[in-house]
């Protein structure tokens, strides 16, 4: 059964690039600051194998960095080509200052 994992710290996702890369149990993980809650996708594209946590975060989307597919972040469906595949998403609460996520 997947448990809850402590991850980072709220400060961390805060930042200017709206985004924190982590490493949990050997799989990298993207958070994603969207304002008003925090999100969790797999960091590394599924198309060019480049870490989301690099790429550019507007309006609840991400792009990628190296071919400039984007994605729903909250829904991690690809938006427009050349992304065809799914982000794996994560379960994602606060408590206090932490961030957890189910892994």
């Amino acid at each position: 059964m997947a448990q809850w994992q402590r991850v980072a710290v709220l400060k961390d996702v805060k930042n200017d690039a709206q985004t924190f890369r982590v490493v949990v149990n050997g799989t990298a993980l993207c958070l994603f600051d969207l304002g008003d809650e925090i999100c969790a996708t797999q960091d590394i594209c599924p198309h060019g194998n480049a870490s989301l946590s690099e790429g550019f975060v507007e309006n609840g989307t991400v792009e990628c960095p190296l071919h400039q597919g984007v994605f729903d972040i909250k829904s991690g469906k690809p938006l427009c080509p050349p992304v065809e595949t799914d982000l794996a998403l994560y379960e994602v609460k606060q408590d206090g200052e932490d961030i957890l996520v189910r892994i």
